[in-house]
């Protein structure tokens, strides 16, 4: 059974709160036309755009699908339960990143925030991010 736990809505808590966690493995932002239902599913997400859809897969199924692979993306999962109509967390960690120089890409799910961050700077991007929930 899934723990639910309440969402956090308070900007300082959230922000406080973040605990970033480096998700395992390697994703690729890979784009098509439309995607095989089988590729489609092993997805860690997808976004449909007016130009073709965008699927983020974990390294071993884009290089399987045959995507290019030439940028290697870590996924950090921001562990607090953020509210969807919670304010200022995506701004205090795209800024965070912004000043480190490191680029971060976005998702969010229903109980979590995702940053995808090139992976060699994976570990920059997580001690960015824990000095800034520490700052908080």
């Amino acid at each position: 059974m899934t723990r639910v736990t309440e969402a956090v809505r308070d900007t300082d808590s959230m922000i406080a709160g973040m605990a970033p966690a480096r998700v395992p493995g390697s994703f690729h932002f890979c784009t098509t036309a439309g995607p095989d239902r089988a590729t489609a599913a092993q997805a860690f997400a997808t976004v449909r755009e007016a130009e073709g859809t965008t699927l983020v897969l974990p390294d071993a199924a884009a290089r399987a699908a045959g995507y290019p692979v030439d940028q290697p993306m870590a996924c950090l999962t921001l562990t607090v339960h953020s509210a969807l109509d919670g304010v200022g967390l995506t701004a205090a960690v795209a800024t965070a990143l912004a000043g480190a120089g490191i680029p971060a890409n976005m998702i969010a799910g229903y109980h979590h925030d995702h940053v995808f961050v090139p992976e060699h700077q994976a570990e920059a991007a997580l001690a960015c991010l824990r000095n800034r929930a520490a700052a908080q």
